[in-house]
């Protein structure tokens, strides 16, 4: 299996760069709007989303009206051994690059929220499934952080992305919904 996945990031990242630069602009205006007028994004006290960095959806559209709205923002902050924490921001400009992984994140924020206490949470992947799984990058953060939360749970990939299956393991936790840039899919109701 973990070849087979690791094979198929590949294909997906060759995919991704492949995709117009145009339609990746359009893409990300189409996400974002879509994901700041859901109910749950719009009713959600306390959000948990990435940075987004190259290619990927872009978040920072998401994150900036999140604040904007009064809403307590989260991103990650990940440690080996696959643990991740949310930590609070209260501006994009508190982020700074990882040692660990290069990513943006929150290091200096002190405020951990704790996975229970977050209302919605946008997923990250390289592409989505029509159930709702997803391929990641591989390091299994989000696996485990799903489990101990009870948040709605958002996945954002690009109409162009999305597939018909992905493979599956047992421990893969499904999104409640996925975005594109073309609709909103509701896959199934809170946990």
């Amino acid at each position: 299996m973990k070849e087979i996945k690791k094979q198929l990031r590949r294909e997906i990242r060759e995919k991704i760069n492949s995709l117009p630069a145009e339609y990746i602009e359009e893409s990300d205006a189409g996400i974002a709007a879509r994901v700041c007028s859901l109910p749950e994004f719009i009713n959600a006290k306390t959000i948990f989303t990435f940075y987004s960095i190259g290619r990927e959806p872009d978040t920072h559209r998401i994150i900036r009206r999140a604040l904007e709205m009064g809403k307590t923002v989260s991103l990650p902050v990940c440690f080996k051994g696959g643990i991740m924490e949310a930590r609070a921001i209260k501006d994009i400009g508190e982020l700074r690059p990882s040692q660990m992984m290069g990513l943006m994140e929150p290091l200096d924020s002190k405020i951990v929220i704790a996975p229970e206490e977050i209302d919605f949470i946008v997923v990250p992947a390289l592409a989505y499934d029509e159930e709702g799984y997803r391929v990641g990058y591989g390091g299994g953060y989000y696996d485990r952080f799903l489990v101990r939360t009870k948040a709605y749970t958002v996945g954002i990939t690009r109409e162009a992305l999305m597939m018909d299956a992905v493979p599956r393991e047992a421990h893969d936790i499904p999104v409640q919904c996925i975005v594109t840039e073309k609709k909103a899919r509701l896959l199934r109701e809170s946990r």
